[in-house]
């Protein structure tokens, strides 16, 4: 009941004309809090596109504070809302707005304001119930309907027929017809009624902006304390710029500034602002629409009636599940007292030493400054800028804040890329961060001896890294890159297990021809493609080396010009299977000058093999294709036959070749029976051989 009635929201009932509900009297208010007295305090925006919004006040006794908040804003707030109450008090409930569509909300009370009702239309909506009205005699009784009667009214010089709407009550006197026009005053004395209509007159109210929702946090407490509220909500990613001022006869100045928008619906007044940079992990999730869970749909099973049952008592302990539920339950009435007492730690700060006196304001850190525009500390795994003086920025407005106002380390290069430009390399500059700040990716705008020079762009980069940045064109210098055409090379033939690995050895040359025109000296950076299977040969260590590509730093005197040679290897390997290539393949490994004596009497070894098993091979098929012969042979003496008498002369002459020809075809098949183990024997051989060989 307290709790309800923190939330409880009066609102006088009025309407336009001479007509009006009378509120039912409420028998207590909670006092709400006043946008000054729990103001934007703090905001820390992320480069991820999220904000840290604080607000920070004074609350005394019990109070209530509304903030307002887009729908788009509401699942955020929902999934980080922070509230503390540093007095001892505590946080009672935070409610919010439903995020259904406010018809479906007026909907839901006993009077339905949806349609924006007349008074007789409201009348109607609460037959049967009990009402007083004032005309001006007072009069109670039970809404039985409102009807329609056509009557005289004289309009225009004329009488015409306009319909009046009256009210039929049953009073104590009887059935009354009181015509609406008459009455001035109506008062539902349902209380329960009459709050349904104030709240759906709330609902209206806090409906005029659809896109709004209010979250209501409810404070309890005695005495004067102070509270926060915070939150995460979406906000525009805070980017920066830089100026990088160039002078032969000073010290590099280096310049940037915070580009920051206020994209909420309020001021930003005398604010503490901080700027973080980072990627933290950050998603959205949808808290605020209403899930339900699919449940499946089970009809009622019918059964006979049934002769009740008697059971008999149980032998031995109880059953575990019963006893660990029994135990369980008791732990968590034991343990109520200290979740309860944690719960309270949670949001409360020290009790004040005197009842009702106004606590101490809750403790910030201070923050640690290293420049006189912004003051830079570590944030976790984060780097945040924190604004020395408070910051004011109206609402959808925008503002440059200084972050960074100093000398910095560097010099001027030039740097080619054939990628980039094919002939003429970039002018550049070396700079490196010694400052104490995270410094964020972003434009530079470059001035050399007071003139615009152009713009460069800078990734992230952290205190005492170095990053090389490019701003024009340099005319007056000039680079031909030349490629020679790439050498392959045989410089190593090996045999493992039958198989011969050959290993080439592939070089390639690039030559850039540097022309420099003009009488400074120059240091010039020249970008080579970086291939991970390839190897610098010469020269013999880059500069420095990136994920793509190899610097080679090339000082150049004035009025000179300059070569610069890249010579890479990169080694080929190549498998040949020697069981199954062809004699050639193997002869030109063999010839080759690498190839060591011990491999090339090897290579010999295998060709010998091999060439004895395909003679061997070759007579064993030179008998299958003599027995082959010799059956279409007889194929064709025995379809003669057919065609003769058995006593003729040429049938007794065919009779004796086909027993020759049987004779000779056994003689062929011991012989290729032998041809075939001696062709296993020889292959055995071979490999036995080839799996033998660990040659290098």
């Amino acid at each position: 009941m307290k709790a309800a009635r923190l939330w409880t929201c009066v609102l006088a009932v009025l309407f336009t004309s001479s007509v009006g509900f009378a509120a039912a009297p409420v028998d207590r208010l909670t006092p709400l809090l006043e946008e000054k007295q729990i103001p934007l305090s703090k905001v820390l925006l992320y480069s991820s596109g999220v904000g840290y919004f604080e607000h920070d006040g004074t609350v005394h006794g019990n109070g209530r504070v509304d903030l307002r908040f887009t729908i788009d804003q509401i699942n955020d707030v929902l999934k980080s809302l922070v509230v503390q109450d540093g007095g001892g008090g505590h946080i009672s409930v935070v409610g919010y707005g439903s995020r259904d569509p406010i018809v479906k909300t007026l909907g839901s009370f006993g009077i339905n304001l949806t349609a924006n009702p007349t008074l007789g239309q409201l009348l109607n909506q609460i037959r049967g119930e009990r009402i007083e009205v004032a005309t001006p005699a007072a009069i109670t009784g039970t809404i039985i309907g409102v009807e329609k009667k056509e009557q005289l009214a004289h309009a225009d010089d004329r009488d015409v027929l306009v319909a009046a709407e009256y009210v039929n009550l049953l009073t104590e006197d009887g059935l009354r017809s009181i015509p609406l026009a008459q009455v001035q005053r109506i008062r539902l004395l349902n209380l329960a009624l009459n709050g349904e209509l104030q709240q759906a007159l709330s609902v209206l109210a806090t409906g005029h902006d659809a896109q709004k929702r209010s979250v209501s946090i409810a404070f309890e407490g005695t005495g004067s304390r102070p509270v926060r509220v915070a939150y995460i909500a979406e906000a525009p990613i805070w980017k920066t710029t830089y100026r990088l001022v160039l002078d032969d006869a000073h010290a590099p100045f280096f310049q940037g500034w915070a580009i920051v928008e206020n994209s909420s619906e309020a001021d930003w007044s005398d604010i503490r602002l901080s700027l973080v940079s980072g990627r933290p992990i950050s998603f959205t999730m949808d808290l605020y629409q209403q899930l339900y869970a699919m449940r499946p749909m089970v009809a009622p099973e019918l059964y006979a009636s049934l002769r009740p049952r008697v059971y008999g008592d149980a032998l031995g302990d109880a059953p575990q599940e019963s006893k660990q539920a029994a135990f369980d339950e008791n732990r968590m009435e034991m343990n109520k007292p200290a979740r309860a007492q944690a719960k309270s730690r949670l949001f409360r700060a020290p009790t004040s030493p005197e009842a009702g006196a106004p606590a101490a304001p809750l403790p910030f850190t201070p923050q640690q400054g290293v420049s006189s525009t912004a003051q830079g500390q570590e944030s976790g795994e984060l780097f945040e800028y924190a604004m020395t003086t408070p910051v004011t920025i109206a609402r959808h407005a925008s503002a440059m804040l200084p972050i960074i106002n100093q000398s910095i380390e560097g010099r001027k290069v030039s740097i080619y890329n054939s990628a980039t430009h094919v002939k003429h390399p970039l002018n550049g500059f070396r700079l490196k961060n010694t400052s104490s700040l995270y410094l964020m990716q972003g434009p530079i705008t470059v001035f050399d001896g007071q003139a615009y020079a152009g713009d460069a762009r800078m990734e992230d980069l952290a205190p005492g890294q170095e990053r090389l940045v490019t701003y024009a064109l340099d005319l007056k210098t000039e680079v031909e890159p030349k490629a020679e055409a790439g050498q392959q090379e045989l410089v190593n033939v090996s045999v493992k297990k039958g198989v011969l690995i050959a290993t080439h050895m592939m070089r390639e040359e690039h030559a850039y021809h540097i022309n420099y025109r003009d009488q400074k000296e120059k240091t010039l950076l020249i970008e080579h493609p970086y291939r991970a299977d390839w190897q610098l040969i010469e020269p013999a260590k880059p500069s420095e080396r990136t994920r793509d590509v190899y610097r080679f730093t090339l000082p150049i005197d004035g009025g000179k010009t300059a070569v610069l040679r890249v010579r890479e290897e990169k080694q080929l390997t190549q498998t040949v299977q020697l069981i199954d290539s062809g004699p050639e393949t193997i002869m030109q490994y063999i010839r080759a000058k690498q190839i060591s004596v011990r491999v090339k009497e090897a290579l010999q070894r295998v060709v010998a093999l091999r060439d004895r098993l395909s003679q061997t091979t070759a007579r064993r098929n030179g008998l299958e294709q003599r027995i082959k012969d010799t059956t279409q042979e007889q194929t064709r003496i025995r379809e003669n036959m057919s065609r003769l008498t058995q006593n003729s002369e040429l049938y007794t002459r065919y009779v004796k070749k086909l027993d020759q020809q049987e004779t000779d075809i056994e003689t062929l098949r011991k012989d290729i029976d032998r041809l075939k183990g001696t062709e296993d024997e020889q292959k055995r051989e071979l490999n036995e051989f080839l799996l033998s060989m660990d040659l290098g």
